[in-house]
């Protein structure tokens, strides 16, 4: 009898930490700032973790202009929103967000933005319709995320946007 009751326990035990994660999730997306995004994106599909986007987000970095490196250079950022875009911040305490800079500036957007080092998954509805990334050509992908206080952002939806206008994905 008392094995029933301490399994009961357990069982009780995980059921809470999962909603405490679950209603911190709900409350960072409620009161946290969201932003769309740029992004580049990897399809993947495996048997234990199901189908879903590995998402590099794009944010716009003012300080890197006067950026020097010799040849890889990491550095910590602080994520914020201001006026529909994402800003990475230098700073020197660790946020677990970074950003990486190589000497030749070589990066897949533009000059005064970065990419985050940290990937994001997007998991994908088993039945959901998705396009694959090789069908995005002419279009890019952005992800609506939510910015928490300590980590990478959240993402929360998708849309492809071209020269006839911004698509939200419907993954329902």
């Amino acid at each position: 009898m008392k094995m029933i009751y301490r399994s009961a326990a357990v069982a009780l035990l995980h059921m809470l930490i999962v909603l405490s994660l679950s209603g911190k999730f709900l409350m960072d997306r409620a009161s946290r700032p969201r932003v769309w995004v740029k992004t580049v994106a990897a399809y993947n599909d495996q048997p234990k973790r199901g189908r879903y986007l590995t998402l590099r987000l794009q944010a716009r970095a003012p300080w890197i202009d006067g950026v020097h490196v010799k040849t890889y250079q990491t550095y910590n950022v602080q994520l914020t929103a201001e006026n529909g875009e994402l800003i990475a911040s230098k700073t020197d305490s660790d946020t677990g967000v970074s950003v990486g800079i190589w000497s030749n500036r070589s990066r897949a957007f533009d000059s005064e933005y970065v990419v985050l080092d940290q990937t994001v998954a997007f998991f994908l509805p088993e039945l959901a319709d998705v396009p694959t990334p090789q069908a995005w050509k002419g279009e890019e992908l952005w992800a609506e995320v939510t910015l928490p206080r300590k980590g990478p952002p959240r993402p929360i939806q998708l849309a492809l946007k071209n020269s006839s206008g911004w698509h939200p994905l419907n993954l329902r």
